[in-house]
């Protein structure tokens, strides 16, 4: 099921929209869950990168990592003034993601890197048992000091300053969850 909600600027100093859905926990799901981001960011007039490439780590990390056999994961985007959030809630609780630093010829362990390079803030949140969400946060104003995450073909070493030390967002307390 989706669900879209935007409130009008008459409401609010700052439109809010929201996005939310529910899919399987497995890798087509994880690229339903990017596609169905891509338009719907298409359809607010937003850019798409880097978002749906977030998008795409967050929900490739809920299938792989996250995965409880029967349990969807779900993919939330909020647009709150001029912040993007990203939201992945998975019913695997007890398995929190951990960056590390990959090894050269590792063909996985990266994906952390790259959510801490391409976004603002990012972090994990536990919800009721057995959840957690993997947040993302990107700023939709320009920035005039921001520079390009990714220099001379490797990633920027900036997870320290934008990573998870930032408190999460709180969404409405009327979102559906995962089923669990």
């Amino acid at each position: 099921m989706i669900n879209e909600t935007v409130a009008s600027e008459a409401q609010l100093d700052h439109p809010v929209r929201n996005f939310d859905v529910r899919l399987s926990s497995t890798p087509r799901g994880a690229r339903l869950g990017r596609l169905l981001a891509t338009e719907q960011l298409r359809s607010w007039d937003l850019p798409l990168d880097p978002a749906r490439q977030l998008v795409a780590e967050l929900a490739a990390n809920a299938v792989t990592h996250g995965r409880v056999p029967g349990r969807d994961f779900q993919l939330i985007l909020y647009v709150i003034g001029s912040t993007l959030r990203i939201e992945v809630t998975d019913t695997n609780g007890d398995r929190l993601p951990q960056p590390q630093d990959p090894v050269a010829d590792a063909e996985s362990g990266r994906g952390l890197v790259l959510v801490g390079a391409l976004a603002d803030r990012w972090g994990v949140a536990r919800g009721r048992r057995p959840r957690k969400t993997v947040w993302a946060e990107l700023d939709l104003a320009p920035q005039p000091d921001r520079t390009c995450p990714v220099r001379g073909g490797g990633l920027s070493q900036g997870h320290e300053a934008k990573g998870p030390h930032r408190a999460p967002f709180v969404p409405p307390a009327d979102r559906a969850h995962p089923s669990g």
